[in-house]
């Protein structure tokens, strides 16, 4: 009887095989985007910041030296575009050489693990740092002439999170804004059940929201986002719940800077409050109506409707990316702050990728 013959490698590893094989990765899916971002973008434009509200003064020279903070950065901007948990992001940065080229890191370098990356993502959100990164770099897109304010869309996309199973009694008072009440321990607890309601605390999330949009339920958070119509490039991003309705961050979303151009946006922008925001910074109202009841448009209605449909469509190609190519909007962070950190984090991994396209094209 004849024994299958195992298959045997062909030739020895050489030197140059790793360098050989980041080139052929350049040109291969995902890794195109990765190489293109590395070409296009100059990412110490984000370390003086970091550095400036990372600075720690080092006491001893004892003990392993900090991970340099720009490359945590590019981590949390790869963990973005893969939509990886921190676990996963340790191992396919060890596992991959497009990923370790991209961050830096050479063939035998330490590579930090998932809590090295928790806890550095956990310092960006407690110093509110995504947000002066954002703004970082919508500095530099307004100083290479990116943004053409020829006028301004709002859209905005629900943060769906797994959903928890909570009793009705504690979801009315997670409702009524008092969940911090809930799953404490007293004192005539057992360490063991002090230890359990303290896990179970941890991994409730007070500040999602249940909504409903088109007979579907949503759970979580929304991302409200004020775009530039000419560019696309994403201006600023506010996070709420779910819960909250399209028009209430559009008086956050608006400032002088949009004075004169024209605000467009669905027909859910709607109301006076929208109304008085829109006037209040000289913003031309350019949003889409809506029949009411037992009333239908009238032909001068449908022909601006139709006119304004095709500068707010321009916003969708925005979260269409994201939902493609960024793997979605889900989450996967509890509470508030850490969420409204996602949100900015991943519109300005969108603005990232819209410059190395625009440039590239």
């Amino acid at each position: 009887m004849k024994t299958k013959q195992r298959y045997k490698p062909q030739g020895q590893r050489g030197l140059f095989d790793d360098e050989l094989t980041a080139e052929k990765l350049k040109t291969k899916g995902k890794g195109k985007l990765l190489t293109g971002l590395s070409r296009a973008i100059d990412f110490e434009l984000f370390r003086q910041p970091l550095e400036d509200a990372l600075r720690k003064p080092r006491l001893t020279n004892a003990g392993a030296k900090a991970y340099d903070p720009l490359l945590m950065f590019k981590i949390l901007i790869l963990q973005r575009v893969y939509n990886l948990s921190d676990e996963d992001t340790e191992y396919q940065i060890l596992d991959r050489i497009s990923f370790r080229s991209f961050v830096g890191l050479a063939s035998g370098d330490r590579v930090p693990d998932q809590n090295t990356i928790r806890n550095f993502r956990e310092k960006l959100v407690a110093l509110k740092l995504f947000e002066v990164l954002f703004d970082r770099f919508y500095a530099f897109l307004e100083a290479k002439g990116m943004i053409m304010r020829q006028g301004i869309i709002f859209d905005g996309s629900f943060m769906e999170m797994p959903r928890q199973h909570n009793s009705r009694e504690e979801n009315a008072i997670i409702k009524a804004g008092e969940g911090d009440t809930l799953w404490n321990h007293d004192e005539n607890d057992t360490p063991a059940e002090k230890k359990r309601k303290a896990n179970k605390k941890r991994q409730k999330d007070t500040d999602a929201r249940y909504t409903k949009k088109g007979n579907k339920t949503y759970y979580g958070y929304e991302a409200h986002i004020k775009a530039d119509a000419g560019s696309k490039f994403v201006i600023k991003c506010v996070v709420t719940d779910a819960a909250v309705h399209d028009s209430i961050p559009v008086p956050e979303l608006v400032d002088e800077r949009d004075r004169g151009q024209p605000g467009s946006g669905d027909s859910a922008y709607i109301g006076a409050r929208v109304r008085r925001a829109l006037y209040k910074h000289g913003i031309k109202t350019c949003i889409v109506k809506r029949k009411t009841r037992g009333k239908e448009l009238s032909k001068n209605q449908k022909t601006r409707n139709k006119r304004y449909s095709k500068t707010r469509a321009r916003v969708e190609h925005v979260f269409g990316f994201c939902e493609q190519s960024l793997h979605g909007m889900g989450s996967r962070l509890i509470g508030m702050a850490r969420n409204a950190a996602f949100g900015l984090l991943t519109v300005l991994v969108y603005n990232l990728c819209r410059y190395e396209q625009v440039t590239r094209i």
